[in-house]
């Protein structure tokens, strides 16, 4: 099983192929906000890597990453737990305003069909 480290919080095995996004809820018992679901429609599920980072990424990911502008971040809902990684988490439900970290995550990536390109 791999070992996903949280800044600040702690290390913690993960089954391997979870989504990171519900690795980060469940087993590190973070606030992680996943506003949209999961879909790769939002940014809310950013993270920081540490280290890790995987080489490869959703096209959905690369995308909404790119039409955002956004830039040295990763969507934790597009990353699924392979290998061990080291993450700093950007978007937490304590003092966003929201009600609920967001909407119940699959288990499987979404959107359905997943297309996978290289980071970068």
């Amino acid at each position: 099983m791999p070992n996903l480290t949280v800044e600040g919080i702690g290390t913690f095995e993960v089954p391997a192929g979870k989504r990171l996004a519900a690795a980060l809820r469940e087993e590190a018992g973070t606030d992680q906000l996943h506003a949209c679901g999961g879909k790769a429609r939002c940014t809310t599920c950013r993270v920081e890597f540490v280290s890790g980072e995987p080489d490869k990424m959703t096209v959905a990911e690369k995308q909404v990453l790119a039409a955002k502008g956004a830039t040295g971040v990763r969507l934790s809902c597009q990353i699924q737990c392979d290998s061990d990684m080291s993450v700093r988490i950007i978007s937490r439900l304590e003092g966003s305003g929201r009600k609920d970290c967001g909407s119940p995550l699959a288990e499987s990536l979404e959107p359905v069909p997943v297309e996978w390109t290289i980071k970068g």
